[in-house]
């Protein structure tokens, strides 16, 4: 019996230190480089997680972050911030990392000029979107 209990309380600390790493991981990332952002045109065509695309929606396309991961993106040059559901897959321009939707870029302020340089920071688990 107490062999049991060991291998539990051993598999119990396993399962919570990676957890936690898993945490520390998200927590810490960030990526620093170019966004840009896609509208109307692209209204009601499927993205790649098979969503329909709505450009009022605060959504963005990431080349490799996890379909639903949460991510904050802060304009580097004005400090607005905006918090965005990654749906989709891109961009893929050279030297972008992130493609927002309209009104994610609406909320930074970047429409007019289509670039910004920005921030992106993984959220953690449980952070939703608020449109």
């Amino acid at each position: 019996m107490a062999k049991k209990s060991i291998v539990l309380l051993i598999y119990i600390v396993a399962i919570f230190l990676a957890l936690n790493l898993i945490g520390i991981l998200t927590d810490r990332y960030a990526q620093v480089g170019v966004a840009s952002w896609y509208g109307e045109e692209f209204r009601g065509k499927k993205t790649a997680n098979g969503e329909i695309y709505d450009p009022d929606k605060l959504t963005a396309a990431h080349r490799s972050l996890p379909f639903g991961t949460v991510v904050k993106v802060t304009d580097m040059s004005n400090n607005r911030q905006v918090i965005v559901r990654i749906n989709d897959r891109g961009p893929y321009k050279r030297g972008r990392i992130i493609d927002l939707s309209q009104a994610a870029a609406r909320e930074l302020g970047m429409v007019k000029k289509g670039l910004a340089k920005v921030k992106i920071k993984v959220m953690p688990r449980g952070k939703t979107v608020a449109r």
